[in-house]
């Protein structure tokens, strides 16, 4: 890329929204925390535009965070979001007060006048729709600035200084609740700081594929297969990269879906000839767990073995300095993270963390500057299927956190996997895999009485789930219509042995999470 644009984050829960809708323009960006950010690291960054995020504390307040002041006379565009148009305009001569009109949610702003932030989106005299959050409000403009629009809460929801390349709104472009936020983006870093748009997965491609050569040169990589998209997406690009200097490990635990081990093997020693070490451990993870219904037990338990039996393979290839690692930008904006303090664990993630240091490996981490659905798009460009690319996430531990409160065994197994495939395929038949986040089967711990034929049966009762986010941090249920969960009862039913009742869970995320364990 040719260009990039540089988001100082104040610690809104949506600065990573704004760095989406910034690179969907074609624009490559970087989140950085305002506490790490310094006029020289902004010159080294050497951005085309600067965005200041919103953020939870108050202008208001003492030793409340601020942007570098340099930043306001290094000649950059400069856009600042609801506590950043705050601390934009105190920093610059303005004013910032506590409200007695809070606004939270949808609101509506009138335009006033003309800026070329509003170029080709809004009209002087247009009432538009945005989201709202804030509690202090801009009560005197900074030297320079003119207001462009208001709203109720807010005499300054939105101004400028066009010389500049100054502006700052009180809403939040940035989320799907503000209709035209995309479009006022997408105006500032593409017109307002003359991004190329030239980042798309192409690019990144070509670009990441020299950067793996230069790191690796000679040396040998080895890659941890679980068969998940991003996985997959580091095992395609970093062999065509380096070719037969990456072997990838795939550890079957046997708690994979129906066919996906089959599968895992087929694309990449099959299709993209990739040296591949195929390890079942089913056995071994099935005898560790026997006995084990805690959730956390289950998967501290699959977390070890899979690290036990990694290293072990490892061991036996010989001569690998690297590790390839599918870390993503999420996790590398979190662990950056100014806030820094404990939080609740609501589960613990099964992941490969401490492996780089007990095998004295240096690590490849090819799509640590992605999002989910970047990787997604990366994937499609180096030729995986789609039915890889596209899967619905799939937890680590497997299905043997859709067996709640049961010690595991292969009968269950076998159930779940047969009754999960035949969930998967009527929600395809439908045309609704892809409107739909994340979809699966649960064998629950309760069996039964019921009716088939002339005769009494005693059977599981299993739970169906199906749910729409754009994160996986908050969900809805999926609004099935009831001919399809009537269809889908009867064909499992029918089908899987085992089974004679099936219920849909209609809980949202919060209170619920996704998966039941």
């Amino acid at each position: 890329m040719t260009h990039r644009i540089l988001i100082i984050d104040f610690g809104s829960q949506v600065t990573q929204l704004i760095a989406r809708r910034v690179r969907e323009s074609g624009v490559y960006c970087e989140i950085h925390p305002f506490n790490r950010v310094s006029a020289d690291s902004i010159r080294v960054f050497s951005p085309a535009g600067v965005i200041l995020s919103g953020g939870p504390a108050s202008v208001t307040g003492t030793d409340t965070p601020r942007a570098p002041q340099e930043l306001f006379s290094m000649g950059l565009p400069v856009l600042g979001i609801c506590y950043g148009q705050q601390t934009m305009m105190a920093q610059l001569g303005g004013h910032v007060e506590g409200s007695d009109h809070r606004e939270f949610g949808r609101a509506f702003v009138r335009v006033q006048g003309h800026c070329r932030l509003f170029d080709g989106t809004w009209v002087p005299d247009a009432v538009e729709q945005v989201w709202m959050s804030h509690g202090d409000r801009v009560t005197a403009l900074a030297p320079g600035f003119h207001a462009v629009a208001s709203s109720e809460g807010a005499p300054f929801a939105a101004v400028a200084d066009d010389e500049r390349r100054f502006y700052g709104v009180q809403f939040h472009p940035e989320v799907v609740h503000t209709p035209h936020g995309a479009q006022l983006l997408k105006t500032f870093v593409r017109d307002i700081c003359g991004c190329s748009g030239d980042w798309t997965m192409a690019s990144f491609r070509e670009t990441e594929i020299a950067r793996i050569r230069d790191q690796v040169g000679a040396g040998r990589v080895i890659c941890g297969l679980s068969g998940g998209v991003d996985s997959s997406v580091v095992a395609a690009i970093v062999h065509e990269a380096i070719g037969d200097q990456l072997t990838c490990v795939f550890v079957d635990h046997g708690l994979m879906r129906q066919g996906e081990a089959q599968q895992v093997v087929r694309v990449f020693r099959d299709r993209f000839n990739i040296n591949l070490v195929h390890v079942d451990a089913s056995d071994l993870f099935l005898g560790l767990l026997s006995g084990k219904t805690d959730p956390e037990e289950k998967r501290k338990v699959i977390g070890k073995t899979f690290i036990d039996v990694f290293e072990a393979e490892a061991s036996k290839i010989g001569g690998a300095e690297f590790l390839a690692q599918g870390t993503l930008y999420p996790d590398v904006i979190e662990s950056v993270s100014f806030t820094g303090g404990p939080s609740v664990t609501i589960k613990s993630h099964h992941n490969v963390g401490g492996l780089p240091e007990r095998m004295n490996m240096k690590l490849v981490e090819p799509l640590r500057e992605l999002f989910k659905d970047e990787v997604r798009a990366l994937g499609r460009e180096l030729g995986l299927p789609e039915e890889m690319v596209g899967r619905h996430p799939f937890p680590g531990p497997g299905l043997a956190i859709r067996i709640p409160g049961q010690d595991i065994t292969r009968e269950k197994l076998d159930i779940l996997r047969k009754a999960d495939a035949i969930y998967l395929e009527e929600i395809r038949n439908a045309g609704l895999y892809d409107a739909i986040w994340q979809a699966f089967a649960v064998l629950l711990p309760v069996r039964t009485v019921g009716v088939m034929g002339d005769g009494r049966t005693y059977d599981y009762a299993l739970a169906v789930r199906a749910v729409t986010s754009t994160d996986g941090m908050t969900a809805d249920y999926y609004h099935f219509d009831h001919e399809f969960l009537s269809r889908l009862s009867n064909r499992i039913i029918n089908e899987v042995k085992g089974v004679n009742r099936v219920v849909y869970d209609i809980t949202s995320k919060p209170p619920g999470t996704i998966e039941w364990e």
